[in-house]
């Protein structure tokens, strides 16, 4: 019996080593992955598994101060007045090494409002260190950029919310970087007329960004655009060279620039690139939208994909959009649309002359899927489904997706 209890123990013992010779002997490589997947509380805990663990997250390159760790150590009562800025201070003390990528989220407490200087200095810090991604948000008042952010010459990825955008005069744009995404930015009048250089530039997306117009951002190779609640964008540099855009979403407000008589101007030649196409808050009777909407179709003959999310303004006139909608050879549409979505339609003429062309002018067309306004009644969403259903279809194969409204 002394015997047996004796080699259990053994094996026990065998399996703990083994275990521990496993997590000890990871490479390196392995160990970098493991820890940039953990949160950085749970990453400086890791010093304790082993020798080889012992501060190698002080090597990481990427560290991530996000809302959820805010949110753990608020919980905890770990933050004093100036709790959060004396463990982020401690952390890149201790780092060791380059940062790759950094993000950062400063909360909505007043208690936050003084540490301006704090994140000036860990921008500069950053822009020493070769950072290649950069996320910075604030939930509530705006934090000026210093001209630190703008030496990241090696940036590849930015992405800000709540901030004051003021580059340096000599300022000629960022080189490397290939993902923007800009949320309530207010971008200042000085920049008017200024040339912001995006050489690598494949995604840009703007939101709620104020004082854009006339930004000029000089951006060929882009690929994705998206600019919502941005009511004084233009961008007139970057639409003349739209030839290689593949995916574009924009709201109606920005939509309107795409007359029969700018479309020339913006866009030159048409978008033979372009696939996706997707139109935010869109009222199909409003005049000015649906020309710019009409416009953009007759000039992407490689369209595939096409989205709208409806409004719909009570007690406009939609005669005149109507009319436009029932003149011949109004939309003359790529033959390669293959999908149709439509989001809250709400059965009104305009909209449904607008689906009714879809249908007839689409011969490749494969699936178009309607979600109803939830402000409707079942019986007036089973009035446009029928409506809808007597439509001719130039395509044999497409395939009507009815979905229940959005709650």
């Amino acid at each position: 019996m002394g015997d047996t209890i004796s080699q259990e123990r053994n094996k026990r013992r065998v399996v703990t080593c083994t275990k521990e010779d496993i997590i000890s002997n990871l490479p390196e490589h392995l160990i970098d992955s493991i820890l940039e997947r953990v949160p950085l509380e749970e990453a400086v805990r890791t010093s304790i598994l082993s020798k080889n663990w012992r501060y190698r997250w002080t090597k990481m390159g990427a560290l991530a101060f996000d809302e959820q760790f805010f949110k753990k150590y608020a919980k905890n009562g770990a933050f004093g007045r100036n709790g959060f800025i004396r463990i982020i201070n401690k952390v890149l003390i201790l780092h060791n090494g380059p940062i790759s990528k950094f993000l950062l989220h400063i909360p909505n407490m007043n208690m936050f409002l003084d540490c301006f200087e704090e994140v000036d200095q860990w921008m500069l810090l950053l822009s020493r260190n070769g950072v290649k991604e950069l996320i910075l948000t604030k939930s509530n008042q705006r934090y000026q950029l210093p001209s630190y952010v703008f030496s990241c010459l090696e940036l590849t990825k930015l992405k800000m919310k709540h901030c004051f955008f003021k580059p340096p005069l000599n300022f000629e744009g960022f080189l490397n970087l290939e993902d923007v995404n800009l949320r309530c930015i207010d971008f200042g009048a000085n920049l008017c007329g200024t040339q912001i250089n995006l050489p690598q530039l494949k995604k840009l997306s703007l939101h709620k960004c104020t004082n854009v117009y006339n930004f000029d951002i000089k951006a060929t190779k882009l690929e994705k655009l998206t600019v919502i609640a941005c009511p004084d964008a233009i961008l007139t540099t970057m639409l003349s060279n739209m030839t290689k855009i593949k995916c574009f979403f924009v709201d109606a407000q920005f939509l309107k620039i795409f007359t029969a008589e700018s479309i020339p101007k913006w866009v030159p030649q048409p978008i033979n690139s372009l696939t996706r196409l997707w139109f935010q808050k869109f009222q199909l009777g409003d005049l000015h939208q649906l020309n710019g909407a009409l416009c953009l179709l007759r000039n992407s003959p490689n369209l595939k994909t096409l989205g709208m999310h409806l409004e719909m303004k009570h007690g406009g006139n939609v005669g005149p959009a109507s009319s436009i909608l029932e003149s011949p050879n109004c939309l003359d549409i790529s033959n390669r649309l293959q999908t149709v979505k439509i989001d809250c339609l709400q059965g009104s003429k305009p909209e449904l002359l607008f689906v009714k062309l879809l249908l007839a002018h689409s011969s490749s067309l494969q699936k178009f899927t309607i979600t109803p306004s939830r402000a409707l009644d079942v019986k007036k969403i089973l009035d446009i489904s029928k409506d809808v259903m007597r439509f001719s279809r130039a395509s044999p194969k497409a395939e009507m997706i009815y979905l229940n409204p959005k709650p």
